[in-house]
């Protein structure tokens, strides 16, 4: 029997307009789908969602719509200030109570009376890819229930919550990945926005020069939908891909991929390629250079030991000690050395925009590799040979300023999801989102990708 969460956000919203739906229905639907053994959420809140469902519904009552995700259930990373809601940002312990500011981002979700189903884990302090944390052990991906598979990180409950239809939106964090890797594990799509484009108030921090707020939403058209109701920009609506320019990235992004993983993605190649999109090589020279950088410790490390030390230094002792092996690397980096890092990633970011300026989008697999089960990266060296493999694709869009896309495009060998990665030139979410869309439309009638639970 279908079920109303099987419905588009922008069905939804049309049923909330014309009165065919409530908000608390709805609600009560999706709390229905709690599943806790998922681990999804470090802190659910059921009677927190019904009051605001119940206000939607006052306000839908009387003539009053304050935005198009009025009513809509919505998890939100812990890392992001709510009030009334605790936040640990993945530590052991509450952070003190300023933390639960809202920013920009959250202020505008309960503006529109959206429905903030919870809190979503996260790794401590967002700095993984794998969403691995030691104090609250890694939500179990939704895409195998059989065994315990890497929900991605570190927005790592984000995917889980949209996965059990808990939520239909989730607000993450991407700093080298947080939100693409987790949408890619889980079969979800996710947006990073460009850097500055949208306000990280109200977020603690993990490095304040690559931080970025982003969405998870459980299909492309969904994610563009909510897109629009955080952004002043409109996603055109392609009708096919004609006069579209996608580069399909150099080697450095295919390699050691699992098995199943490059496939998919040159299979969505050539189904964007049959509806009229023009697909040549090209590359992203410096990807590889930052990529290194970043195994050697980059910039985030030292910036997550500052503000630690400054802003919670008491929570530097109780450290997951991955997250404090990886940061104590960071913290002894030399001022002069960060400072010319940092030169060093503008450059190459301004070299990026001009590479990017002859396509639309480079496309490469999200994640290399299948998620991996939690018992298999139990070691430090799995661990650390996982983790970077999984980063590799998604850190050098945003250690370059740029912005990217994935959405899900068929499944690879071990029957877990697949994401294909738009990257794009500063600002044009728009239009990544806009070629997203579409070539969610080819994979789904191809029959290549349909979200379903495992």
């Amino acid at each position: 029997m279908a079920s109303v969460l099987d419905l588009s956000l922008s069905e939804i919203a049309g049923r909330f307009a014309d009165g065919r739906l409530r908000a608390r229905a709805l609600t009560e639907e999706a709390q229905s789908r709690h599943d806790p053994a998922l681990n999804a959420y470090k802190t659910w809140a059921p009677e927190f969602a019904l009051r605001q469902a119940d206000a939607a519904d006052a306000a839908f009552a009387a003539g009053v719509r304050l935005g198009a995700l009025q009513g809509i259930p919505v998890s939100v990373k812990d890392i992001y200030g709510v009030e009334e809601l605790p936040i640990f940002a993945g530590s052991p312990r509450e952070l003190p109570a300023r933390w639960r500011r809202e920013g920009p981002i959250v202020r505008q979700l309960r503006r529109q009376i959206a429905v903030v189903t919870g809190k979503a884990h996260t790794v401590e302090f967002a700095f993984g890819g794998l969403g691995i944390n030691a104090h609250w052990s890694a939500p179990w991906n939704p895409q195998d229930r059989k065994v315990h598979r890497s929900p991605g990180g570190s927005s790592s409950g984000a995917g889980v919550t949209l996965g059990e239809g808990t939520a239909l939106l989730a607000l993450g964090t991407d700093t080298a990945g947080s939100v693409r890797i987790p949408a890619s594990m889980t079969g979800n799509a996710g947006i990073k926005t460009t850097k500055g484009r949208w306000s990280t108030d109200g977020v603690v921090p993990l490095s304040p020069t690559f931080d970025t707020t982003g969405l998870l939403a459980r299909g492309a058209a969904d994610l563009a939908f909510a897109f629009q109701q955080f952004d002043d920009a409109s996603v055109p609506q392609l009708g096919d891909l004609a006069g579209v320019r996608l580069g399909r990235a150099e080697a450095f992004f295919w390699e050691a991929t699992s098995p199943g993983v490059s496939e998919r993605v040159d299979e969505a190649l050539l189904l964007a390629e049959a509806d009229g999109a023009r697909v040549a090589d090209a590359a992203l020279p410096s990807a590889s250079e930052v990529f290194e950088n970043y195994r050697k410790g980059g910039i985030v490390a030292p910036e997550l030991y500052s503000f630690l030390s400054a802003e919670l230094p008491d929570w530097l002792e109780t450290l997951d000690p991955r997250v404090r092996q990886r940061m104590d690397a960071g913290k002894a980096l030399p001022a002069w050395e960060y400072l010319a890092r940092k030169e060093r990633y503008a450059v190459l970011g301004a070299d990026a925009a001009l590479s990017l300026a002859g396509i639309d989008a480079l496309v490469c697999p999200t994640v290399p590799i299948t998620p991996p089960p939690v018992a298999d990266v139990a070691s430090d060296d799995a661990y650390t040979k996982a983790n970077m493999l999984a980063m590799r694709n998604t850190c050098p869009a945003s250690f370059l300023g740029l912005c990217a896309v994935t959405l899900p495009v068929g499944r690879d060998a071990a029957g877990m999801p697949v994401g294909l990665q738009l990257i794009g030139a500063p600002g044009s979410e728009a239009r990544l989102l806009a070629i997203a869309v579409q070539l969610e439309r080819l994979v789904a009638k191809k029959g290549n990708w349909r979200y379903r639970p495992a």
